[in-house]
């Protein structure tokens, strides 16, 4: 798991038995109790509620705050001095203002840093030009099938030959071949380069402000984005008719980026000479090698992801906490045993202080090294945050090191609280100073208590992670345990080793990677297993929080007839069911998944996809990407899989949902040689079928069986056959809610539906191919007459959609236009059929993109 580095970093300190040691300064020691804790917690607290800000306020409000802050600071600090107040017990007031400082003062000082960093962002009239940009490739160039992104430090643009103001850094894709620009024209590309860190181009390019797919429970892009201190990104305009991309100079502005490129170039033409050849095992193996060495995640192969995240140790596979913490302890141990040959050195300088700050300073030039990710950055704060402790002769209680820890990682990085490892990495922490002890001297042998103390250790954290881990993901490993067992010490101990010194001697890349196969071989087996993951419905907070203190009093050493009163608390979280519909309604959730249809349908006991979204490239698409989490969030198991056609943003998404979904039936209109056709028998969608469930009933309206001619019928284009499907709630009741799901059929088809007389009045409609000019026409919403019209259409988009002239035509009939681009996922129900709920709009943070309003 990440916290165990976490842990192995913190028992560097000398703690008792008991777990608390009084700090040598009597001054201190009487502070200490109250004060310095109450202001690491204040501190925390204060990052915690500033981020759970909507929206920013004026610098000059925190600016206010923060001169509150230092007064109440004062007062606490005049009040901790009063040896009336600690003579007759008042310190608790005192307590109480520090709390105060430290929760104002982080607040406004996060606040501040935040109003900074949005100043620089892209200003939305800037978007989507061509900009001349002279900068320097910031970070090592990602490359795969479409072409090459790059990170790019800007030193100058301009617009038209007039400068302009850009963000310090954006993130840019460089391909080659053909390419769609904005406005759909087929455009040829120059192919980029071979592109290197420190390089100074002048480029073209377009640019957007970050933005991310909105869905519940699922990844924030954005705040990933602000994070990273990116503030835009676009692609490369390189086609014959732009100016073409020139290299300026090599510099050296990022020496450590540099030299890691050519270490992973050295690892790939080593290990993976046939990435493209007979060995794709080999060339995955090599992303492995390449990600342990230079932090590079992006070298590994989804399909390796996803056996790792099955078996609980994809903490492992990259630069984690655990590297990090172990190369600062051997790099303390080299520099402990050489230091202490100088007898001159030793009386400079101890040499076990010696050893604690190189060993901490090595471990921050390792984590540079890395990509200086932020895990890296945590665990480094970490170390240096103790190290401080023991360099200044303090020894504090366990809960004192924890919160110094925790605060010191919360002041460099507040936005690390809304990351799932900051929670994983401390809490195990906690739990396994609260639960140390002496048993393991109970064991004469050091390798027997290493083994029991790695056993212990390992266990005592997945029972506390396990609820945590469940909040988190909504799943929770089976084998990670066994897996961590093994894979923990193999990787640590012999893999990673062996990669590193491939540095200085390349033949020890070819160990590694011969390590690493019986490994791999061992995690896909267990990743096999029937019940390897188990994947719960994601639980409501308060749920979630039950089972995350349930685990913790688990984990604890008091006896077992008190640890089972943990049981009542986890009960919620794991036994957990989403509302469903009642019988005879239905709901809609129309998921955010870019430039293609992907909409959800439940009933009572029943679940409809229509359309599985696009394929992004090969290594992602909005199946894997958005709906297996959203399906599996949300505990669906999807009856049937429908395809409006085959189109690849309506089918990019299938075969990954339907290995998710084994019991699901697909219908649709792909013809019979289609790839899914492999994976599932596949039953044509034709006017006229129907069916009910729960009440609700369902309704084929379009393609008519006609043309009877194959030949002809081959003739048509895909969007001509769209699966035009509609959904009535309580069939019986002729003014009952409706709904119209139409794919991407054109105004002929409209006009076919017209002219058959087919019942399209509906509440909601979901916008015809996307809202494109070429469909939507006057007659059709005419006779659909919809309250709601829903749109799914990726953040500008490079064919326009929807286009203004079609939305004027929605709003000049009173029609509320719901774009997925502003809303995120949109949710439905025929039970209120005037309500649209916008992910977007809940929970929404100032991290997160806001667009301007469309004008008329």
């Amino acid at each position: 798991m990440p916290a165990i580095s976490a842990s192995n970093a913190v028992s560097s300190v000398h703690t008792g038995p008991d777990g608390s040691v009084v700090d040598a300064s009597p001054a201190v020691a009487a502070a200490t109790p109250w004060r310095l804790p109450a202001w690491l917690l204040g501190a925390v607290f204060g990052a915690a509620l500033q981020l759970q800000q909507p929206a920013l306020w004026p610098g000059g409000a925190y600016g206010v705050i923060l001169v509150a802050a230092c007064v109440v600071g004062w007062c606490a600090r005049a009040a901790s001095r009063s040896r009336r107040a600690v003579a007759t017990g008042a310190a608790a007031p005192a307590a109480a203002l520090a709390l105060g400082a430290g929760v104002l003062a982080m607040f406004a000082l996060c606040g501040l840093r935040a109003v900074d960093y949005a100043g620089h962002g892209l200003a939305p009239a800037l978007e989507g030009q061509d900009i001349r940009v002279t900068g320097v490739v910031a970070a090592m160039p990602q490359t795969n099938e479409a072409g090459t992104r790059i990170r790019v430090d800007v030193e100058a643009a301009r617009l038209n030959g007039a400068p302009v103001q850009l963000p310090p850094r954006i993130d840019v894709a460089w391909y080659g071949g053909p390419f769609r620009d904005a406005a759909g024209a087929l455009d040829l590309q120059r192919p980029p380069p071979a592109l290197k860190a420190g390089d100074r181009w002048a480029l073209t390019v377009r640019l957007k402000a970050p933005h991310g797919l909105r869905n519940p429970h699922g990844f924030d892009y954005e705040l990933w984005m602000w994070e990273q201190g990116v503030q835009a990104t676009g692609y490369v305009r390189a086609g014959p008719k732009d100016e073409p991309p020139e290299l300026l100079a090599a510099t050296w502005r990022h020496p450590v980026e540099r030299v890691r490129q050519s270490v992973r170039d050295a690892i790939l033409e080593r290990l993976a000479r046939d990435v493209n050849g007979d060995d794709p095992a080999r060339a995955r193996i090599a992303g492995v090698v390449v990600a342990l060495v230079t932090g590079d995640q992006r070298a590994i192969d989804r399909a390796d992801w996803d056996v790792f995240r099955a078996t609980g140790v994809a903490h492992l596979m990259s630069i984690s906490g655990l590297h990090i913490t172990l190369f600062a302890w051997l790099a303390a141990l080299m520099v402990g045993v050489l230091w202490r040959r100088s007898t001159r050195l030793c009386l400079a300088v101890p040499a076990p202080s010696a050893a604690l700050a190189a060993g901490v300073v090595l471990a921050a030039a390792y984590a540079l090294f890395s990509g200086w990710g932020v895990p890296a950055q945590r665990t480094v704060i970490m170390l240096a945050a103790i190290a401080v402790l023991q360099l200044s002769g303090r020894r504090w209680p366990w809960p004192q090191v924890w919160l110094w820890a925790c605060a010191a990682v919360v002041v460099a990085d507040p936005w690390a609280l809304a990351q799932a490892g900051f929670w994983l990495s401390f809490v195990a922490v906690g739990i396994l100073f609260a639960t140390n002890t002496v048993a393991v001297s109970a064991y004469p042998s050091s390798v027997k208590r290493h083994f029991y103390a790695l056993i212990r250790e390992q266990w005592v954290v997945t029972l506390a992670l396990t609820p945590l881990t469940l909040l988190l993901f909504g799943q929770v490993s089976v084998v990670g345990f066994a897996a961590n067992l093994v894979a923990i010490p193999w990787v640590t101990l012999v893999v990673t080793p062996l990669a590193l010194g491939g540095v200085l001697w390349a033949p020890l890349w070819n160990l590694a990677a011969l390590s690493l196969q019986p490994l791999a071989s061992l995690l896909q087996w267990l990743a096999q297993w029937p019940w390897a993951v188990v994947f719960l419905p994601a639980a409501p907070l308060w749920a979630g929080m039950l089972a995350v203190a349930g685990g913790a009093l688990l984990a604890t050493r008091l006896p077992w007839r008190l640890r089972l009163l943990a049981l009542p608390l986890l009960w919620p979280a794991l036994w957990w069911q989403p509302v469903r519909p009642a019988a005879g309604q239905f709901e809609l959730l129309a998921a955010d998944i870019g430039q293609g249809n992907a909409v959800l349908v439940r009933t009572a006991t029943h679940t409809l996809l229509y359309d599985a979204g696009p394929r992004f490239s090969r290594e992602s698409d909005a199946g894997h990407r958005v709906l297996v989490p959203l399906l599996r969030a949300l505990g669906e198991r999807v009856d049937t899989l429908m395809l409006s056609h085959r189109d690849a943003d309506h089918t990019g998404g299938a075969a990954a949902v339907l290995a998710q979904q084994p019991h699901a039936a697909l219908v649709g209109s792909i013809e019979a040689e289609h790839t899914l056709q492999a994976l599932r028998p596949v039953r044509p969608c034709l006017a006229g079928q129907r069916w009910e469930w729960d009440g609700v009933v369902f309704e084929v309206l379009h393609p008519h069986p006609q043309p009877d001619d194959a030949v002809a019928a081959r003739t048509l284009r895909p969007n001509a056959l769209s699966c035009v499907l509609r959904i009535a709630a309580s069939g019986a009741v002729a003014s009952a809610p409706v709904a119209l799901l139409v794919g991407d059929i054109e105004t002929p088809q409209e006009q076919a539906l017209l002219a058959r007389g087919a019942a399209l009045r509906a509440d909601l409609l979901l916008v015809p191919h996307h809202g494109s000019k070429t469909s939507s026409s006057p007659a059709f919403l005419d006779a659909v007459q919809p309250r709601t019209a829903l749109v799914q259409a990726g953040y500008r988009n490079r064919f326009g959609h929807p286009a203004p002239e079609v939305l004027q035509r929605y709003r000049a009939r009173g029609v509320e236009v719901v774009e997925s681009s502003r809303c995120g996922a949109a949710t439905w129900a025929s039970s209120t059929p005037a309500a649209v709920g916008c992910e977007r709009d809940t929970g929404r943070r100032y991290w997160q993109h806001q667009m301007a309003p469309r004008t008329e």
